[in-house]
């Protein structure tokens, strides 16, 4: 075969910005073409070649395949199991398993087939008895689990342990002498997300996160963290926060001689969700599920177009499964494993939201660690800066939610429609330290014309 781009000289870097520039007809080059993100990366016009020193390297535990998750909630075990093998009937190849309470196992996993499909757990509980019986149960299945232990996360969450700070750490170190080698541990990442931090500050809690977790067990070399990310709406960034964390992951986890390979189990923010014009949820979400996959999520469960204001349904879950079906199946987006390596814009967003978090995650370091910084909270309240700056962008129209604060529909009405209740709730309750607190942006603006509605 003939490259006939072999005819035509290569142009620099140099020479693209001279021809920019000409073309501005003197206007500046840096004010006018470059951008500054919230987390203060700046994005150029274009990327070249010249920009790189060196090639490429590829993502540390890159996965081959990703995998489409359904949320079952445990209530009642009957109804879950029946909405687990649906689920996994129609196209589910993995299960993310919620449950507030303790259940009954075996009733729960009657019918499963263990070989088909991967389980999450989001406990929202820590009971020794209960989670002994439970990896047991599935270890004899030889079942592929992850269960998403993390103490710190649900301390960052509610502002208070399970139990208190010794019993809780007791029960996880039992469970890793009696089931050393499964994955036990998990990082909630997806509430920094949610609660308004930027990218850099939610890959630096992160890893801040997990790093007090490997401090404690440093001596499990073959350790399996898997992270939960919440993947907003900046398609490109989204891709190169996915990527920047298993890079980061893979260089702390070398610092203790672990396996430097971490799972991702991607779910789409909350954050930019609406109960107004409730279908462009929808168009997010998709745009967010291909960003999971394109920055090479293990895993990725949807959110339904009315999951903060519905209760669970058979069409919203139906709705949110065959919008990665049709990702997968008819729009190949499984055809490759790496299709960001080598692009020039999203390997240089990746590399800067690395390096920008690593910095932020030494800082956290030589002030104490991330359990000290949540203690005093520091943590909370950088967030809280993070949320508030984006919540001003929201209210003065340079950050759109179609529909919501940018061509509403003024007829909408959501008043009758409403099953769950859609804002932050406020439970007053003594805690250790102040919760980080989930919030939309659109609540104050919904809450207005829910009020006004006739």
């Amino acid at each position: 075969m003939t490259n006939l781009f072999d005819e035509f000289d290569g142009v620099s870097a140099k020479a693209w910005k001279q021809k920019i520039q000409v073309d501005l007809k003197g206007a500046d080059y840096n004010d006018t073409l470059i951008w500054q993100s919230p987390e203060g990366i700046h994005v150029k016009p274009f990327y070249h070649p010249d920009d790189f020193k060196s090639a490429f390297e590829p993502i540390p535990g890159q996965p081959q395949q990703w995998e489409i998750v359904q949320q079952v909630f445990i209530d009642d075990v009957a109804i879950a199991n029946k909405l687990a093998l649906d689920a996994m009937d129609r196209g589910a190849e993995a299960l993310l398993l919620i449950a507030e309470n303790s259940f009954e196992i075996e009733p729960m996993f009657t019918g499963f087939d263990f070989s088909e499909a991967t389980l999450y757990f989001d406990l929202r509980f820590l009971n020794l008895e209960f989670q002994r019986k439970l990896q047991t149960y599935l270890s004899e299945k030889q079942a592929c689990v992850f269960y998403n232990i993390d103490l710190l996360g649900n301390l960052a969450r509610s502002g208070n342990w399970y139990t208190n700070l010794k019993q809780d750490h007791e029960i996880l170190d039992n469970l890793f002498s009696e089931f050393s080698s499964e994955a036990i541990l998990g990082v909630d990442m997806a509430l920094y997300q949610n609660a308004g931090a930027h990218s850099v500050q939610q890959l630096a809690y992160g890893l801040a996160h997990c790093n007090e977790y490997l401090h404690h067990f440093s001596n499990k070399k073959d350790l399996l963290v898997n992270f939960k990310v919440a993947v907003g709406n900046n398609y490109f960034f989204e891709i190169a926060k996915i990527r920047a964390l298993r890079k980061l992951y893979s260089v702390l986890a070398q610092e203790f001689g672990m396996n430097p390979k971490c799972n991702i189990l991607a779910v789409p923010s909350q954050r930019n969700k609406t109960i107004y014009d409730y279908n462009v949820n929808m168009l997010r979400t998709t745009t967010e599920c291909m960003s999971a996959v394109l920055g090479g999520a293990n895993a990725v469960s949807n959110l339904p177009y009315d999951a903060i204001y519905h209760k669970s349904n058979e069409f919203g879950e139906r709705i949110s499964r065959n919008q990665l079906l049709i990702l997968k199946s008819e729009s190949y987006f499984d055809a490759v494993s790496n299709p960001a390596d080598g692009t020039y814009y999203i390997e240089a967003l990746t590399d800067q939201l690395a390096e920008a978090a690593l910095a932020l995650f030494k800082e956290i370091e030589a002030n104490g660690g991330f359990l000290k910084m949540l203690k005093q909270g520091t943590i909370q309240k950088k967030i809280k800066e993070s949320a508030q700056k984006e919540q001003k962008m929201f209210e003065e129209g340079k950050l759109a939610l179609l529909g919501t604060n940018k061509y509403p529909n003024t007829a909408d009405r959501m008043k009758d429609t409403i099953e769950l209740f859609p804002f932050v709730k406020n439970k007053p309750r003594k805690t250790l330290i102040e919760p980080i607190i989930e919030r939309r942006l659109a609540e104050p603006l919904e809450k207005e014309r829910l009020d006004n509605e006739n």
